[in-house]
């Protein structure tokens, strides 16, 4: 995407770029000439106003779909806009009152977590998006139970009462009195540790010899704590809602994006390692189309934003993804806020 510096742009092509940015992100359609030359905000005839077009289109700036005398930005447009003339309108007192209640009015972070992602999507018109935190609760108890002849189910407890189901494979015919004794030595040395604190402790136990446990019972928990400690950082965890107002009427009119952009979303791994690219972020970051390659094809942008916990740690990400036209002024300010004020939320 070639960098344009704004001040290569007159005053007066500087005027009409804006305007024409401004009412493509209002309702998604080329403007033309005429509707430039009768705003009273430009002072010029329609030929005036067709020359400047015209080097705006040059410099890569604009361009005329086929189907209409008028002009749409690019993506190197959209990103001169957003970085250089963009103003941004931040969140009314009753607008942050509002992200605020509706964040808190949920009961637990996994409640506030979903409600961020509607939220998100409907002060965008687009589709919201969050990325849970990378962490685990503490546990306070683990149970095994055997389902068939090769697999087993752990049962973990949280302390916060959350309960997880995870299926692992058992590798010899381990009856469930075998599994019971494997259980019941994990959940005694648990004790408030996350299961990666656990593996470790129970490891430094079975390789120092400090337990009464049989080999199978001994196997069946190093390589079942093996299985359980890897499975958090191997499953981001995205939280996308809101996908269906990326089908309004405009979009109708470009099918093909819109299924390529729907397509793309239902890739959460590869959504969540977009997003990763905005842990590190002192501010919201916008890609706009082509920028990023994994929404290069549907021509869509992404704005996101890390939140941090009480501590200042980045926990995570949340953001939206939509048309082009998205509106940015009023998005990226409500997105920032929204994520301090979920960062405040979190332990």
């Amino acid at each position: 995407m070639t960098h344009v510096p704004l001040t290569e742009l007159t005053e007066r092509a500087r005027a009409i770029f804006q305007l024409v940015v401004e009412g493509y992100i209002e309702d998604g359609s080329p403007v033309g000439s005429k509707a430039l030359a009768n705003d009273g905000r430009v002072n010029l005839s329609p030929a005036s106003v067709r020359s400047v077009l015209a080097d705006l289109e040059t410099l890569g700036l604009l361009a005329a779909p086929h189907t209409s005398a008028g002009r749409m930005p690019t993506e190197t447009g959209l990103r001169l806009f957003v970085d250089g003339m963009m103003q941004m309108a931040e969140p009314t007192a009753q607008e942050r009152a509002t992200i605020e209640r509706r964040l808190t009015e949920n009961g637990p972070i996994e409640k506030a977590l979903e409600a961020t992602s509607t939220l998100l999507s409907e002060l965008s018109g687009a589709a919201g998006m969050v990325m849970v935190p990378k962490r685990e609760s503490k546990l306070r108890q683990l149970n095994l139970v055997r389902v068939s002849e090769n697999q087993g189910l752990a049962i973990l407890v949280g302390e916060d009462g959350q309960v997880e189901n995870r299926v692992f494979d058992l590798k010899a015919a381990i009856d469930q009195s075998t599994l019971e004794q494997a259980g019941n030595f994990i959940s005694q040395r648990l004790g408030g540790k996350t299961l990666a604190e656990a593996a470790a402790a129970l490891k430094h136990d079975i390789a120092s010899g400090q337990n009464a446990l049989d080999k199978a019972s001994r196997d069946l928990v190093e390589s079942g704590l093996a299985i359980w400690t890897q499975d958090p950082a191997q499953r981001p965890i995205l939280i996308v809602r809101g996908q269906a107002r990326l089908i309004d009427d405009g979009a109708l009119q470009d099918i093909e994006r819109v299924r390529s952009l729907l397509d793309d979303l239902e890739n959460k791994q590869s959504v969540a390692a977009l997003l990763e690219n905005a842990r590190e972020a002192n501010a919201t970051r916008i890609f706009i189309g082509a920028e990023n390659r994994l929404f290069s094809l549907s021509g869509s942008s992404v704005i996101a934003s890390p939140y941090r916990d009480i501590d200042g740690k980045v926990v995570g990400v949340l953001g939206v993804i939509g048309p082009t036209r998205l509106n940015y002024a009023r998005v990226v300010p409500m997105i920032d806020f929204t994520a301090r004020s979920l960062g405040k939320l979190i332990g």
